[in-house]
């Protein structure tokens, strides 16, 4: 009973699905949601994607950056073998590992590398906010100075549409996910403070869906400078 309790949820079952489910629910808005700053970070070279899910995210950026390596984490083994089918003209750039990741560290691989950046789309929402902020903790060691971090997330906004649209709506999903893939987490972590905490700086973001959905870049400088490998002016 414990084992299972504590098992990571799976989306195995749901590896199939996956494009054709996103799209009936939210069509291609969380798609734009993860490639709106695509464009923003063409000069990274290392990149590590935490539950890329279909991994249709990973072969876009494998396509568009020819010089960017990737190493795709998950904890479905279908959901890594749909996204080795996506990527397979750019296998030879693309490390792969199933694991859970409330737990991985980059120090558990074969080849630890220095990242010069994360992406997680629509995956700090199966953690809690304590296990972000250690998440954040153990990737630390592993980062190039000044690496980039692209998250795309769900978000409740304070209006009316919040309160009366997008908050049902979020616990309506947690409660299927639940079902369908054993996700215990039930509600939207505060990843804005766990990040914040381990020393990660917003640099820019953008709502859709009016405010729903989230795309945002952090940068790991301190003190708020620059960003060698950010253009602000690239949109």
């Amino acid at each position: 009973m414990n084992a299972a309790r504590n098992a990571p949820p799976d989306f195995s079952r749901l590896a199939r699905l996956y494009r054709w489910l996103e799209y009936l629910s939210f069509g291609p808005f969380l798609w734009r949601c993860r490639t709106h700053f695509l464009p923003q970070i063409t000069n990274c070279r290392h990149a590590l994607i935490l539950g890329d899910g279909d991994g249709r995210f990973t072969a876009r950026l494998l396509r568009i950056n020819l010089q960017i390596r990737v190493t795709a984490v998950d904890a479905s083994p279908r959901m890594i073998a749909s996204l080795q089918n996506a990527a397979l003209p750019h296998r030879n750039r693309l490390t792969t590992e199933v694991a859970d990741l409330r737990i991985w560290s980059p120090a558990t691989a074969e080849q630890a590398e220095q990242y010069d950046l994360i992406v997680t789309h629509f995956f700090l929402d199966c953690l809690s906010t304590g296990e972000i902020a250690a998440l954040a903790r153990r990737l630390t060691p592993f980062l190039a100075p000044s690496a980039l971090w692209l998250i795309s997330e769900f978000a409740i906004p304070q209006s009316r549409f919040g309160r009366a649209i997008a908050s049902p709506l979020i616990s309506f999903l947690y409660r299927s996910f639940r079902l369908l893939t054993n996700l215990r987490q039930q509600a939207l972590p505060e990843h804005h403070r766990a990040l914040g905490a381990s020393g990660w700086i917003l640099h820019d973001d953008q709502s859709h869906l009016k405010g729903l959905l989230v795309s945002e870049l952090w940068g790991s400088s301190p003190g708020g400078e620059s960003h060698p490998l950010f253009d602000p002016s690239i949109h």
